[in-house]
């Protein structure tokens, strides 16, 4: 009797469904869970077919499985749809086994819903980073065919100046490839490969100042509201790059609203648990500032909604975007050590929340200002140039030589080392990051200090990754001159890594841009 107590409060609190089956495969009984997993009351499945339950596809496939528990076989671990009374498909675990009279069975089912629900999770997330590493390599190469490119455009600049139309003819091909440097900056953003400023930051006053960008820009059919937490905690993250995730997330409400409606920006401070945090890749549990952007625009259709954060997934007609604004946003966010997270209904509208980390403490790395006032020559310092890429590392020689420095190049780590190990004077070492061969920039650097204490070390890349950037930030004493550059921004980064200017000659051509 006790024995049997012990069960009935098994089958009435069990959170899995246990059905009790007679010979014919008809339900005699039904546990509590009936409620939950299948949506009715387990009296309203007394009487029917167990594999009237599932779904039509797998009900065949349920019937053979019941046969063969009547022989003696046991049912383990048997995947099968069946039907909630909603009429949503339910994916369930199924293991059973007769009590030996062969004229009942026990099945028991277990809810699949939450465990296929973080395998999809892991596996978007997977997909994700596999794109991520992918653009992150063509970003890369695509900056050392720029960095030719535009080095080429301001030597072309100087000499055309006396031919109006072949100067304008330059200047169309500048354009151009500054839109090229600008796509591999929003693809870099997006594989999580961009150099970061993180700075404690307070949220309420970067949203309101972006509020003064996102006015004319949204324009007047666009209502915006917003609820600002009056003591929301302030962020650790890139302020430019925030106002820039907020501005593109605006970007795309406005679009889901052609006919106009209404975007809410609102605060709030909010702590991630444990259980939210296991069902989300690389979202660690804790206090977060969080910032949320909500249209009453179109929504975002279920079955596209783990692809909008692809790079190039638009669902714009061609030419009215890119598709990396939400790719750059995700890549922000991730590499800041955020989450991101999206709540839409088709024809209801759309919410995007950005969970941010808080500063705990941390401090923000002081980017030195460079003057802008006219190219910085040498004086004859020797600098010893390791790069793999053979057209790179000719085109950089000669802008370095021209700019008045003794130069010697390498292909690869081992030869830099060789080089260094027979020349007594090398004042700069200017390497690549990312090189075959085994020995990547920051390796070569370390191990030429070993050999020269002292000695300077400038890094260049066409994207960033964990030999100097950890988590988007440069790590301490670290010099970085991001592919493309111009020129100008390569004798200024040189001055600076020699610790001192020499000469100063007038500035040749190109827009300038961020060194780092």
């Amino acid at each position: 009797e006790r024995e049997i107590g012990e069960r009935q409060r098994i089958f009435e609190s069990s959170l899995d469904l246990i059905l009790v089956v007679d010979g014919s495969g008809r339900i005699q009984r039904a546990s509590p869970a009936a409620r939950d997993i299948l949506g009715c009351a387990p009296e309203a499945l007394v009487g029917r077919e167990v594999a009237a339950l599932a779904c039509e596809d797998d009900a065949e496939r349920m019937r053979a499985r019941l046969l063969g528990l009547g022989t003696g076989e046991p049912m383990r671990d048997f995947q099968c749809r069946v039907r909630h009374a909603d009429g949503h498909a339910v994916a369930l675990s199924w293991n059973g086994v007769g009590d030996g009279t062969e004229q009942r069975y026990f099945l028991v089912g277990r809810d699949l819903s939450e465990h296929l629900k973080l395998e999809q999770q892991l596996r978007h997330a997977q997909r994700l980073d596999a794109i991520g590493q992918l653009t992150g390599g063509v970003a890369h190469d695509f900056n050392n065919i720029l960095t030719v490119i535009t080095g080429t455009i301001d030597a072309l600049a100087i000499s055309v100046k006396g031919d109006p139309q072949v100067a304008a003819l330059v200047k169309l091909m500048d354009e151009a490839a500054e839109r090229g440097a600008q796509l591999t900056r929003q693809l870099l953003a997006f594989a999580r490969k961009q150099p970061l400023q993180p700075r404690d930051i307070d949220v309420n006053a970067l949203v309101a100042d972006t509020m003064a960008m996102l006015r004319p820009t949204l324009g007047e059919h666009i209502e915006i509201e917003t609820h600002l937490e009056e003591t929301a905690w302030h962020a650790f993250v890139d302020p430019g790059q925030l106002a820039a995730a907020i501005l593109n997330l605006a970007v795309n409400a406005r679009d889901a609203m052609p006919e106009g409606g209404k975007l809410t920006i609102e605060t709030d401070n909010v702590v991630l648990d444990e259980a939210y945090c296991a069902a989300y890749a690389e979202v660690r549990p804790g206090p977060y500032a969080m910032i949320a952007i909500t249209d009453t625009g179109c929504g975002i259709p279920p079955d596209i909604r783990d692809k909008v954060f692809e790079p190039f997934f638009t669902t714009k007609s061609p030419g009215r975007g890119t598709g990396l604004g939400l790719s750059m946003v995700y890549g922000f966010i991730k590499q800041s050590g955020g989450h991101i997270r999206i709540y839409s209904e088709t024809g209801q509208g759309t919410t995007f929340r950005m969970y941010l980390p808080r500063p705990d403490g941390r401090a923000a790395e002081e980017t030195a200002e460079l003057p802008a006032a006219a190219v910085e020559a040498g004086g004859g310092e020797t600098i010893l140039i390791a790069e793999d890429d053979a057209m790179v590392r000719a085109h950089v020689t000669e802008q370095i030589r021209s700019l008045g420095y003794r130069t010697l190049a390498a292909a690869h780590g081992e030869e830099a080392l060789a080089i260094l190990e027979r020349e007594p004077a090398v004042d700069l070492l200017f390497t690549d990051v990312i090189m075959p061969g085994g020995m990547n920039g920051r390796q070569l650097a370390d191990a030429a200090r070993r050999r020269r204490p002292g000695l300077k070390v400038l890094f260049t890349s066409g994207y960033t990754e964990n030999a100097v950037i950890h988590h988007g930030r440069l790590d301490p004493g670290v010099l970085l001159l991001a592919k493309p550059y111009r020129k100008v921004e390569l004798a200024r980064m040189i001055r600076t890594a020699l610790g001192g200017k020499a000469s100063q000659v007038p500035e040749e051509a190109g827009p300038l841009a961020a060194a780092s």
